[in-house]
């Protein structure tokens, strides 16, 4: 079966960095786009940065413009988030997803959420 695993989360100081992991399983990975979205406490899921099947094509939301990297290794079924300078606005749970339509928040499959807290 499919399966999307977050791991890489934890508690950071604002200013400090973090990578994310999402191993993907049950389906043909390098044929898929991927994405992270976050859900923060009270809000609604909101999209952080999308990756075509091939790594070429990159989206980012203009709130981690700069300061998050999305990348893939399709050796590996692997997509990671890089984020830096975080700051307090970054707390969340993060969660990736993967299919077509990931670039409209729209994703085929979801991963369980890892917690990320900045604070200091």
């Amino acid at each position: 079966q499919v399966q999307l695993v977050e791991s890489g989360g934890g508690l950071v100081q604002p200013g400090g960095s973090l990578r994310l992991s999402c191993l993907a399983s049950g389906f043909s990975f390098g044929a898929r786009s991927m994405a992270w979205y976050r859900q923060a406490p009270g809000k609604e899921r909101e999209f952080v940065a999308a990756i075509g099947n091939f790594g070429i094509a990159l989206r980012h939301a203009d709130s981690v413009r700069g300061r998050f990297t999305i990348s893939r290794d399709n050796r590996k079924n692997t997509v990671y988030l890089q984020m830096n300078n975080l700051n307090l606005e970054d707390t969340a749970v993060y969660y990736c997803g993967a299919g077509s339509k990931v670039w409209s928040g729209n994703p085929d499959y979801w991963g369980q959420g890892t917690q990320v807290t900045v604070s200091s």
